[in-house]
């Protein structure tokens, strides 16, 4: 029997309301406990305020609400399915010869188009959001300012000291040891004011300065001298331009294949940016699994005194793919396994076990 579209409809309500009911609870209980952990944090910097906390709140608020997606489509599918299930209208569908396939199919659509709007709408809006919170914190919270910038064009370094500024361009540099090639610093008072500029093919970041060889030291007024060996300090090291690096969570899910390889042009490692988009890539599998998975545990015949266990064990499920999928990701990160299978793998295997349990639960 063909499902009638007014009951599709009706279904995919059903798991919209209560989808859209948890994602919002969760946003708010996140939200609440941000503003009073940054709090917290401001109590010791006077210029700071509940103004500010609340401002860079909701700029967090959109970060977290792209995490907690899946959860509040495992939740809300739970709930939906669990009161659809309650008053017995499974019950009279499957009577009427609806399979359980044609009963999710509403809920699995609906989920696999919020991945997809997640994914290539929501994932650029929350990455410019997020970015200027993570400029708020590093302004207002931590007293620091971007080191570092990656373009088409090769590495641009920041670095202040007693002596004044300076500003590092570098085509290409060597991760392991540390070597940048061709290597320009621009040096400026602490007043802004330019005093020269030094060139070289290779420069070494040592401990507390820059190692330069055959350089070009030129003067403000323009005049050059060769050196066949410079030192120029710095308070930079490796950590400090390591964690100067964009999170992948500041960038657009459009401009990251962009970036990973002006990144990996440089020298650096663009393995935790190509995880992160094809992280996003499988959401729609993912969530597509969690509506599987809430079926299997709430679309089971209702029984007294179980129902409160079988919710449990489908909410303990989710939590366990999450744990899982953060042990996996490690994996990627640490190059133990390929980007693709890390990404990919949490995704893949909670459809197959969530296909499997259905078929039992439907065929078996």
């Amino acid at each position: 029997m063909h499902i009638s579209t007014t009951f599709s409809f009706y279904l995919g309500r059903q798991f919209l309301f209560w989808f859209a009911a948890v994602f919002f609870v969760l946003l708010a209980l996140i939200f609440v406990f941000d503003v009073l952990e940054l709090l917290r944090r401001m109590s010791s910097r006077p210029q700071s305020g509940i103004g500010l906390a609340i401002e860079m709140g909701l700029l967090r608020a959109s970060e977290m609400a792209r995490r907690i997606v899946p959860f509040a489509v495992l939740f809300g599918a739970l709930l939906g399915f669990w009161r659809l299930n309650r008053n017995h209208e499974f019950v009279v569908a499957r009577a009427a010869g609806v399979s359980a396939w044609q009963f999710l199919m509403p809920a699995i659509v609906a989920a696999i188009l919020i991945g997809a709007f997640k994914m290539a709408v929501f994932s650029p809006f929350a990455a410019t959001l997020f970015l200027r919170y993570e400029q708020m914190e590093a302004r207002y919270l931590e007293g620091r300012a971007s080191l570092l910038a990656v373009s088409p064009t090769g590495l641009w370094l920041r670095q202040a000291g007693a002596d004044g500024r300076a500003i590092v361009h570098a085509k290409r540099l060597a991760a392991q040891t540390m070597e940048f090639s061709e290597v320009t610093i621009y040096r400026f008072s602490a007043t802004d004011r330019f005093t020269g500029r030094i060139d070289a093919p290779r420069a070494r970041l040592e401990d507390g300065y820059w190692l330069l060889r055959d350089a070009q030291v030129t003067s403000a007024e323009g005049v050059p001298r060769n050196v066949e060996t410079y030192r120029f300090a710095t308070n930079l090291t490796p950590n400090t331009i390591h964690d100067s690096f964009a999170r992948p969570e500041t960038m657009s899910f459009w401009s990251l294949p962009a970036f990973i390889n002006q990144l990996e042009d440089a020298g650096f490692s663009g393995l935790r940016h190509r995880l992160f988009w094809h992280a996003q890539l499988a959401d729609p599998l993912l969530l597509f699994a969690m509506v599987l998975i809430a079926a299997t545990f709430s679309l089971r015949p209702a029984r007294r005194g179980r129902t409160g266990v079988v919710l449990v064990a489908g909410i303990a499920t989710g939590f366990l793919v999450y744990v899982v999928s953060d042990i996996v990701f490690a994996l990627g990160l640490s190059a133990r396994i390929p980007v693709v299978l890390a990404a990919w793998t949490p995704a893949t295997v909670t459809t197959l076990l969530g296909l499997a349990m259905l078929f039992h639960l439907e065929d078996g």
